[in-house]
């Protein structure tokens, strides 16, 4: 459906107010701001449920976790030792560092 121009729109409004009727968008913006007495929606949009909370998310934490592809024995070693090696890589790096700038930093701190 093609847009309706602005005079279109001005035209239809004046022809309302003629016919003292309120138009289909007035009525929706009247009862959107008028409380309702429904629950409010979630954000997967069902209908909240009270007394559903604690039980509800731990049976979807549940059904979450059955979906989780879990490592097995071998990439769990696997991954331990790249973690072990990268952690060797970096001290050992951190610590010729500290080696290499120690004596620069002991000159500037102690003046000499």
């Amino acid at each position: 459906m093609a847009r309706q121009t602005r005079n279109q729109r001005r035209k239809a409004r004046q022809e309302q107010r003629a016919e003292g009727g309120v138009s289909q968008r007035a009525r929706s913006r009247q009862a959107a701001v008028r409380p309702s007495a429904q629950p409010q929606k979630t954000q997967t949009g069902g209908r909240r449920v009270p007394g559903g909370g604690f039980r509800r998310f731990v049976s979807e934490c549940w059904g979450e976790l059955k979906k989780v592809e879990w490592p097995n024995q071998r990439q769990v070693f696997q991954g331990t030792v790249v973690v072990i090696v990268a952690c060797a890589i970096v001290g050992a790096y951190l610590y010729v560092a500290d080696q290499a700038l120690k004596p620069l930093v002991q000159q500037i701190l102690t003046g000499q």
